[in-house]
């Protein structure tokens, strides 16, 4: 109801409007003709809104309550937006606030994985170093040996070559034969 009171206090204004604009085009007072005339053109007007309101009224109230309801609608999808984005904000700036100190923790962690594998790899090579000086230890003390027996082997050579050399000196062929003699009784008595 309260659409037809505007309606119709705007078709008055437009009314008052038109009078003034009509009263001043030729400068001239009303006449009985012109009043009759312009009583004709506000009925002719009236008729066309009032069929327009008729014809398309419904339509037309759809289409502006329509937009009415879709502006609404969109102001409140803005609104929506406007706080998940006020939100979004909110989290990317504690995310940056936050940003200096997980850089001040990953430095740290690196750090201290940095000094975890300094200290794994000295005591590594420590290791290895003290594992290959026992290696040269047991090499050398092997070599040594080896070394040792060479040597013995060839002294033992020597002193036999030696020893066959002085007996060959002063055993004579008869003293040969009795030793061998002697030997032989010897070993077929044991």
């Amino acid at each position: 109801m309260k659409r037809v009171y505007v309606f119709f206090a705007v078709i008055l204004t437009a009314l008052a409007i038109s009078t003034v604009a009509f009263a001043s085009a030729d400068g001239s007072v009303f006449t009985s003709d012109n009043v009759k005339d312009y009583g004709l053109r506000i009925l002719n007007f009236a008729i066309f809104i009032t069929l327009l309101y008729k014809l398309g009224g419904s339509k037309i109230k759809d289409f502006f309550g329509g937009r009415r309801d879709g502006i609404k609608q969109e102001l409140d999808d803005l609104q929506t937006r406007q706080a998940e984005a006020e939100k979004k904000l909110k989290e990317v700036e504690a995310s940056i606030a936050n940003m200096a100190q997980e850089k001040q923790a990953i430095l740290e962690e690196a750090k201290q994985q940095g000094e975890a594998i300094k200290a794994a790899i000295v005591a590594k090579g420590l290791k290895d170093s003290e594992a290959l000086k026992e290696q040269a230890k047991r090499t050398a003390s092997n070599e040594a040996q080896a070394a040792i027996n060479t040597i013995r082997a060839e002294m033992a050579d020597m002193v036999v070559a030696a020893a066959e050399k002085i007996v060959a000196e002063k055993l004579s062929a008869d003293d040969h034969d009795k030793l061998v003699d002697d030997y032989l009784t010897k070993v077929v008595l044991n």
